[in-house]
């Protein structure tokens, strides 16, 4: 070996040799400071909690582990006056030394032991008031004044950051996780839950915890097990209860009445990626035996038996989607939802477009956003969907049969500064779909005589027949062609030639109440309101509402009910005033006459009365003329006649828009001696527009 090869094995031997002297001597000075190093830290952050909150956090002994490991004993946070928050005996974690001499933080293990977090609150007491966040009026001038300047196109894609967040906190989950006899307590007023983490276990990608739930009525035993493996992102995780009854969700129905639980939850992530500029969440989710309980929603439980999701969420730069590949399945039926949110490139704020009261956060949110949806189902055999229904929720559909099949379509997208261009389209597809059988709602009795009982307030009034038996019930013939024509312009102008619904009507109802920011117009035909009357009752639920349209759709498709007599029908039993109902009661009531002797004035009052029969009395002045405002009704309903080609313009000559109460309600009318502002129930023209009014042409 010549000289100069053995200097270069002596320099490079020299080199390693320096090297690791002073690495030696970085982990020496390392392990010595290390504890004061992190006493100053535990100093540091004490001091924060005391400066920003006004709270004493502590810990009573801390101590190192082996090369990278840490342990806290009695750590505990307290707001000054105010119940502990935090407390725990025993914390121990441990990170990736390697990583760490990279100056990258990551937890290789975590344990914790006997301790708990209490969140109470008491009437205004919150034992949290002090990390709640402050109002900072500064923050919010400053973030008005930039919502207020005209937006950009994005230059961030949003779905790349969300996606390297994403990556990070999973980077930093632990690979091992142990905890034992953890307690989370929820106390608001009476309402008091406990949740007590039994324990917790990560270990080689399986995951186990068992949960004591307690509240004011019972005790539970939550049991979650699978697998998880962050660092592939990825997990498959089962919850339910060790008993095999129903996981019952404390707290929701003592706070909004609201009780609902269920028998097992499979949780599956399949993965997260980001190609192509997109972020894809995908994964499945089921659900078996959901139960749910609201007055809002049914009278009795709504179970679902199983409901299965395969989702697939996208992000992008400026978009939200939850993906048309996503499939759902409930009970027995298929549907392939699909929806997507996508950011204005510049918020448009024209005072044509502004709705009347300035902080309606749905005109906020469509205002900002364009929102595009479907709805889809396979060819579904009708028996099977029938079967799927919950009780609870169709139960005057109980006991139905059908045969063939069908498929189902909703498309829905919305500009709201493009409402011309709005997407409202229902298409249903039918294949020998007959229904054989009906269930509790006999829509057949339709075409016959029935006994009726309406209700008010949930309330029962007197019952009368809707047929021949009553001496004033009229016959369709006998009915004035002006109180028809009328009563159709103001209800439902396409009433004889729709299927029950009305696809421009949901459009123009849709965009107006976003809006305005309140229900200010619905979409009812009269099939609608014949099928409430007749089969339903009036209570305002999820389920009354669902069993409405489901019901409208078998009475008009499948032609069981002439329009003609539908229409008697609902002129028969409809409300017109205080105890008064059926068009025969109705022209004794007011005019002393019979149907057939109507004129076109009188047929223009009575149209103008049918939304709310009862306060027919605050149409007129203390002296029994009309009021000024029901002059600018009448014409607009005559006009609205007029151009449907319903009554000649030479109907209209010599009318006064005066009317002659002449019967029984006079003397509602000379009682009523206050004045009431009618601006609800009337719009700048004139003309009541709420449930079922007159379309805009």
């Amino acid at each position: 070996m010549d000289i100069k090869k053995q200097l270069n094995i002596k320099t490079l031997t020299t080199l390693f040799k320096i090297l690791g002297v002073g690495f030696v001597i970085i982990l020496v000075g390392f392990f010595s400071l290390r504890g004061y190093f992190l006493n100053k830290a535990i100093a540091k952050i004490s001091n924060k909690f005391k400066k920003d909150n006004n709270a004493t956090f502590k810990i009573e002994e801390a101590n190192f582990k082996g090369i990278s490991g840490i342990e806290f004993k009695k750590l505990s946070l307290v707001p000054a006056n105010n119940d502990t928050i935090l407390s725990i005996d025993h914390f121990t974690a441990s990170v990736r030394f390697w990583y760490l001499l990279l100056a990258d933080v990551r937890i290789k293990d975590i344990g914790l032991s006997n301790g708990y977090i209490h969140l109470i609150k008491k009437g205004d007491y919150k034992n949290i008031e002090a990390f709640l966040p402050k109002k900072d009026s500064t923050l919010n001038d400053s973030l008005e004044e930039i919502e207020s300047e005209e937006k950009t196109p994005a230059t961030i894609n949003y779905a790349k950051v969300v996606y390297k967040l994403i990556s990070k906190v999973f980077d930093q989950v632990p690979s091992e996780v142990l905890f034992k006899n953890f307690d989370l307590m929820l106390i608001e007023d009476e309402n008091k839950v406990v949740f007590n983490l039994e324990q917790l276990s990560l270990n080689n990608s399986a995951f186990k915890s068992n949960i004591n739930v307690y509240n004011n009525e019972a005790k539970q035993i939550w049991e979650i097990k699978g697998t998880a493996s962050p660092r592939k992102k990825m997990a498959d995780l089962n919850f339910k209860r060790v008993d095999s009854s129903l996981v019952q969700i404390p707290y929701l129905k003592n706070k909004f009445g609201l009780s609902t639980g269920f028998k097992s939850v499979r949780f599956q992530l399949d993965g997260i990626t980001f190609e192509d500029e997109k972020l894809s969440i995908k994964g499945e989710a089921a659900i078996e035996s959901l139960m749910v309980n609201h007055a809002r929603i049914a009278k009795n439980d709504v179970v679902i038996n199983y409901a299965d999701v395969k989702y697939n969420f996208l992000f992008g730069a400026d978009f939200l989607s939850l993906d048309s590949t996503t499939v759902v399945t409930f009970n027995e039926t298929k549907f392939h939802p699909y929806f997507n949110l996508t950011e204005r490139k510049i918020v448009e704020n024209t005072e044509k477009r502004a709705p009347r009261n300035k902080e309606n956060m749905f005109y906020k949110f469509f205002n900002k956003y364009i929102v595009s949806m479907s709805v889809q189902t396979d060819k579904t055999v009708t028996q099977k969907f029938i079967n799927s229904l919950p009780d609870a929720l169709f139960s005057h559909i109980k006991g139905m049969e059908a045969t063939g099949s069908f498929s189902y379509r909703l498309d829905f997208n919305l500009d709201i500064h493009k409402p011309d261009n709005m997407v409202f389209e229902s298409t249903i597809s039918k294949d020998n779909l007959h229904i054989t059988k009906y269930g509790l709602a006999n829509i057949a009795k339709l075409n016959e005589s029935f006994k009726h009982t309406p209700y008010e307030r949930g309330r029962a009034m007197r019952s009368f027949i809707v047929g021949a038996e009553n001496p004033n019930f009229v016959l369709y013939e006998n009915i004035s062609p002006y109180v028809k024509k009328a009563i159709l312009t103001t209800e439902d102008p396409s009433f004889m030639y729709h299927r029950g619904f009305v696809n421009e009507a949901f459009r123009q109802s849709i965009a107006k109440n976003i809006r305005t920011g309140k229900f200010a117009r619905g979409a009812s035909t009269i099939s609608m309101q014949l099928v409430k009357n007749v089969f339903l009752t009036r209570e305002k639920t999820m389920a009354r509402k669902l069993e409405e349209i489901l019901l409208v759709y078998i009475l008009e498709n499948n032609y069981l009910v002439s329009k003609e007599r539908m229409f008697e029908v609902y002129l028969n039993l409809i409300e017109w005033g205080p105890n008064v109902y059926g068009i025969g009661e109705a022209t004794k009531f007011y005019f002393q006459k019979n149907p057939s002797e109507l004129n076109l004035n009188e047929a223009l009052y009575l149209a103008s009365i049918v939304p709310s029969p009862k306060g027919f009395m605050y149409k007129f002045e203390k002296d029994g003329t009309m009021r000024e405002y029901m002059e600018r009704s009448f014409k607009f309903i005559a006009n609205k006649m007029v151009s449907r080609s319903l009554i000649l313009p030479e109907d209209t000559v010599g009318l006064t828009y005066k009317i002659n109460i002449t019967g029984p309600a006079k003397t509602y009318i000379f009682k009523n001696d206050s004045i009431v502002n009618d601006s609800i129930i009337i719009d700048e023209t004139g003309i009541i527009e709420n449930t079922n009014r007159i379309d805009e042409e």
